[in-house]
């Protein structure tokens, strides 16, 4: 078991990154999440778990500006970011990424990349004919970020490739290496390990534990794979139907008889 919360990871001293105060959502008759409130503190490997419906891509809608909540606070780096536009909350520094990648399919997996930083003087159309070497230089710049990027997550030598063409584990791999371009602090990380196999999903969890450990990237991820939560996550939290059931280590929110129950179908216990 992997101890996420020891005192040699970078900057793992307690302060709340993000911090979910009493979020409500609702979507015509239902309630998507019910007067929701956790934290995640810098330096951690957060899992969020919880059946279906539970809320927990609602609630990463809600954090990252994709929806709006009805009420409630989310602060980041103890900002209030809430109802702040997606673009906005991704340029403080708070990234993340889907169930189903969302790459931009007719461009190769660089140009992917080269796409994220914000600002690009290339942008404004008179800036190449009035300055054109500030242009240049700007763009090779971020074209060696994005080919270190690519290196780290061992996606280089498919730069000229179209992302379409990628498989479902390197499409995951390429998103993480999207948010890496923005120099995150936290992502939120949508059931990285779906559709993945193995080999690449090992590669994916050794990613994550160096961005931690290496760069002082925190991490809060939803995932269905309860080998992987329980042996790469601390602490964990549970939801259920829209709010917090339980938190803690893994080795104790495995043995709460209510998650073992609702969540876990008893493939862990105390014994297991």
């Amino acid at each position: 078991m992997i101890d996420t919360t020891s005192p040699s990871v970078p900057g793992s001293n307690g302060e709340a990154l993000l911090s979910v105060h009493n979020l409500v959502k609702d979507f015509g008759g239902l309630r998507a999440i019910n007067h929701c409130t956790l934290t995640v503190k810098r330096g951690t490997i957060t899992g969020l778990i919880g059946p279906n419906g539970a809320g927990k891509t609602t609630l990463f809608s809600l954090i990252t500006g994709f929806h709006r909540p009805d009420s409630g606070r989310v602060l980041f780096k103890g900002q209030d970011i809430t109802g702040l536009a997606p673009h906005q909350i991704f340029h403080q520094g708070l990234c993340r990424t889907f169930q189903i990648p969302r790459e931009h399919k007719s461009m190769t997996v660089l140009e992917n990349l080269m796409l994220v930083p914000p600002k690009q003087l290339g942008e404004r159309f008179w800036n190449p004919l009035l300055r054109p070497r500030a242009v240049a230089k700007q763009e090779q710049e971020i074209r060696n970020k994005a080919l270190e990027v690519l290196e780290f997550v061992t996606l280089d030598h498919l730069k000229d490739e179209y992302a379409a063409n990628l498989s479902g584990g390197q499409k995951k791999l390429l998103e993480l290496a999207r948010t890496l371009m923005a120099d995150p602090e936290l992502v939120l990380l949508d059931e990285p390990a779906a559709g993945v196999n193995p080999t690449l999903m090992g590669k994916l969890r050794e990613k994550i534990l160096q961005l931690r450990d290496e760069r002082g990237i925190t991490f809060l991820l939803i995932e269905h794979d309860m080998p992987l939560v329980m042996g790469l996550c601390n602490p964990v939290i549970v939801m259920n139907q829209g709010s917090k059931l339980a938190e803690g280590p893994p080795e104790i929110v495995r043995n709460n008889p209510e998650v073992l129950e609702a969540y876990l179908g008893g493939q862990y216990s105390a014994h297991g």
